[in-house]
């Protein structure tokens, strides 16, 4: 516990002086003073001390695997210390993504190049080559040169604001490689196994977005997972910028994901059930690993780095990867990933997949797709380094060491026994065994010499060079691993038969093989360990929290108890005022219901117009069954909707942290309450519910709506439009939606929506329309307008308010602070008002 405690309380100072991280060392005081001693001089800054960017057990460890070539080696390193640049992605379904694509390439490529160091031919910053339609860009400016050079300030602080706003994501170039290769398409059902903290969702969900018209949704759908529910709150923060309907963010050990297989004698709910069982088009299985593809953002690894990490995390990793192919379509598409350059975690695990699923899964040849990006193909051969020493085979693994180190981590995947065999039918001219993939081991060159007693290097049978390695100094990256898996056909049970058993002692686990068990855990505390030592980089789940559990169903089909419920945990008391929830079998997360009150559903449709082409049967859900107490509605897809039924058909496997859109919040206002309506609509829900709106709506000149964005507050008979300020004045007090209009005085215009209308929220008081948009949100806004609109923004004068800026707005006219759209995420992966509102 001493240890874990450390290693968090380190992992935090790293995270809060990260900007401090590539600094050079402050001079010696005792330098500066010509008295002091040479011994005094020479002692290094007691206070602080930079991260060491060197090991020599990673330079041993890589330049023995051949990672690259002797010829490259001091290219290879010299890159991995320096600082990791800059890089992000444009939304693509952001209203504005053409308008911040043409800012990037006629603003910020000319007036950054001034910054790039004389001589240097890089450029500052420059589209990625290899990503679609120029949505992603690389900044040859580290985060900390950003952060501190003042004349980079200004693209700095549009980074910050894009990114708030979710205009853009700022991802590690080589972290947006994975979804590119699932070939994911707006129908695609994809689970995300891994999420946390969401830049690869985000990506996921714009590319099933991407197509789709304004007031309508995409027929697909993503999960995303995360084992620890506080990431799962940081999951929840990022995808929320994505204002989706089709997402579920779950809590769940990614090697025991919920099949939610429903049983053929089960009779479904009273809703349209059309989904037996949770399968996918695609699987994103980016799996906890050991990080050091990140140490140029990530440098204290440097001192933290040992071979034990990628064996230790070995088997973790396989069941991870078989658990994303047993819950894949057959037809669909895994791409399993790791920010690690170890072939322990990736080749060894690729080969160990592709014999557990014999000819059910191929490696799919991928070099011809996105040909601009520059990847290395994978390794055929490779060692294991254990203890200090290294193994050729796993007839070179120690006895007492045969519970750690394993078969399958070798290129050839064969134990001892195995080995023997194969050189004695060499020997006899006996047939060689055939692998599980049906194909000849002869090509594998692990055989013993009974004459020299030598054992040569395993070379692997397997198509591993399909595999993609990216290496930092090919496109000034980071370093990423990627295979992408396609499943052909169901994966056959595998009898205990048809897998050798290990000779070892009887200290050691022996891997079961059934139907529903594809590969034992072993070495359970080593893996834990491991994972304590692991650096909390950007994309793993938290390290000290990770449970490694009991192996899970491969095959086609679940047994039993892989479809029963997780084993309730004990409920405990809770003192204070607020009260945990403990319904259903998840402890700290409240459930979910469809919402059905018709009353309140009828006063919302009339209040607001709703057209009936949105549908509202069973795509309205809450965290609250009683609905005299619900503060907030969301809306999910159809495909989330059919997601939801089965889990609810199953005895609901699926721990929910975060469903669907929020549309609906209840007015909490002194004015509120007074209301015809009880609930508005929720800025995020706007964009999607706006084209069905027919009543609280008004659309506005440019000069108001920009008048709105800057005082936030205008009294009706200050619109430079007095028709505008006439409508504003009639509408029914409470919520209202001011549109964007393109004429100069556009009140009498027909409103016409489209996917690019602007839109805000606004609350009519007595007096005064006052915008309910974040101060953040108003800003990128009115910069975005002033640039599109070409209008002057101009100072602003103290005559040339309206009045209501200089008289305060009546407390009746405005909404509280719990209507100003900011929210606050709780610590348990929803909102803290959304997880007690149940128990208000």
């Amino acid at each position: 516990m001493g240890g874990r405690g450390r290693s968090r309380t380190q992992r935090k100072h790293f995270r809060q002086s990260r900007e401090n991280v590539w600094k050079r060392s402050k001079p010696d005081p005792s330098s500066q003073n010509p008295d002091a001693t040479d011994d005094a001089a020479e002692t290094p800054n007691p206070t602080w001390t930079p991260f060491a960017t060197q090991n020599s057990a990673f330079d041993e460890y890589y330049k023995e695997q051949g990672i690259v070539t002797s010829e490259e080696w001091d290219a290879f390193v010299g890159v991995l210390r320096t600082p990791l640049p800059a890089s992000f992605r444009i939304n693509a379904c952001s209203q504005f993504s053409a308008d911040l694509r043409s800012q990037l390439e006629n603003d910020f490529v000319q007036t950054l190049q001034a910054e790039v160091v004389e001589g240097d031919d890089a450029e500052a910053i420059k589209p990625l080559p290899w990503y679609p339609d120029n949505l992603a860009w690389h900044s040859n400016f580290s985060r900390m040169q950003l952060r501190k050079n003042q004349t980079l300030e200004r693209f700095h602080e549009f980074l910050k604001l894009e990114n708030e706003i979710g205009n853009i994501t700022r991802q590690e170039a080589v972290s947006m490689v994975p979804p590119l290769f699932l070939n994911v398409q707006p129908n695609h059902f994809v689970l995300d196994m891994c999420a946390a903290p969401g830049s690869k969702t985000f990506q996921l969900l714009e590319i099933i977005h991407q197509s789709t018209k304004a007031g309508s949704l995409p027929d697909g759908m993503v999960i995303a997972n995360d084992l620890d529910v506080q990431r799962c709150n940081l999951l929840i923060h990022q995808t929320k910028r994505m204002c989706t309907a089709n997402l579920i963010v779950t809590n769940h050990e990614a090697q025991q994901f919920p099949g939610c297989r429903l049983n053929r004698n089960h009779e479904t709910l009273e809703t349209d059930q059309h989904i037996s069982q949770l399968l996918f088009d695609s699987v994103l299985c980016d799996v906890p690993c050991s990080g050091d593809g990140t140490l140029r953002k990530a440098p204290d690894l440097w001192r933290k780095w040992n071979t034990g990490m990628g064996n230790g995390l070995y088997s973790l990793q396989v069941l991870i990867a078989m658990r994303g192919l047993s819950l894949l379509k057959v037809g669909g598409r895994m791409v399993y990933s790791t920010c690690s350059m170890n072939p322990i975690e990736n080749e060894a695990v690729v080969a160990e997949i592709l014999r557990r699923c014999g000819g059910s899964v191929e490696l799919v040849d991928v070099s011809g797709e996105h040909h601009q990006l520059i990847r290395r193909p994978g390794l055929r051969r490779w060692k294991v380094r254990d203890k200090g020493s290294w193994l050729a085979s796993y007839r070179d693994v120690p006895k007492f060491r045969k519970n750690a180190v394993l078969p399958s981590m070798f290129p050839s995947g064969q134990s001892y026994q195995d080995l023997v065999d194969c050189n004695h039918k060499a020997d006899t001219g006996d047939d060689i065994d055939k692998g599980a993939d049906g194909n000849s081991e002869s090509s594998t060159q692990a055989v013993e010499n009974s004459a020299m007693q030598e054992f040569t290097e395993e070379v692997s049978d397997l198509p591993l060079e399909r595999c993609m390695r990216i290496v930092p100094h090919d496109q000034n990256t980071g370093a990423f691993f990627i295979a992408v898996l396609q499943k052909v056909s169901p994966i056959p049970a595998i009898s205990i038969q048809e897998k050798p058993k290990i000779e070892i002692d009887k200290q050691c686990v022996e891997p079961k093989i059934e139907d529903s068990n594809v590969l034992q855990v072993n070495s359970l505390e080593s893996t834990k360990e491991v994972l304590e030592e692991v650096n909390l980089t950007d994309h793993k789940p938290r390290a000290e929290d990770l449970e490694v559990g009991p192996s899970v169903a491969c095959t086609e089909q679940d047994s039993e108890e892989a479809q029963e419920p997780l084993k309730t945990e004990s409920i405990t008391k809770t003192t204070g005022k607020r009260k945990l929830q403990f319904q259903g079998k998840w402890r700290g997360v409240d459930p979910v219901f469809f919402f059905k009150d018709e009353t309140i559903i009828n006063s919302i449709r009339e209040f607001y117009g709703i057209d009936e082409k949105l549908p509202f049967n069973g795509h309205l859900v809450t965290r609250n069954n009683d609905t005299s107490h619900v503060k907030r509605i969301y809306y999910v897809s159809k495909s989330v909707k059919g997601v939801l039924e089965l889990n609810f058909s199953v005895g609901q496997q699926l721990k929910i942290t975060s469903i669907g859109l929020k549309m609906f919040e209840r007015q909490s206002s002194r004015e509120g309450s007074s209301a015809p309506c009880a609930f508005r609509i929720s800025s995020e829900g706007l964009p999607l519910i706006l084209p069905y709106i027919t009543k609280q709506i008004l659309c506005a000149s440019p000069v108001d709506f920009k008048h709105l964005l800057q005082y936030k507050a205008v009294k009706f008979g200050d619109f430079v439009d007095a028709e505008f300020g006439e409508k504003a004045a009639n509408l029914m007090p409470g919520y209202c939606v001011v549109v964007l209009g393109k004429g100069k005085r556009t009140a009498s215009e027909s409103l016409v929506v489209d996917e690019s209308t602007i839109a805000i929220g606004c609350w009519k008081g007595k007096a005064s329309l006052t915008v309910m948009v974040t101060a953040m949100d108003c800003r990128e806004l009115l910069e975005r307008l002033l640039v599109r609109l070409d209008i002057d923004k101009g100072p602003v004068h103290e005559d040339d308010k309206p009045s209501s800026d200089k008289v305060p707005v009546h407390e009746e006219n405005k909404p509280s602070s719990d209507d100003a759209g900011d929210e606050v995420q709780g610590t348990n992966g929803i909102d803290d008002s959304e997880a007690t509102e149940s128990k208000q």
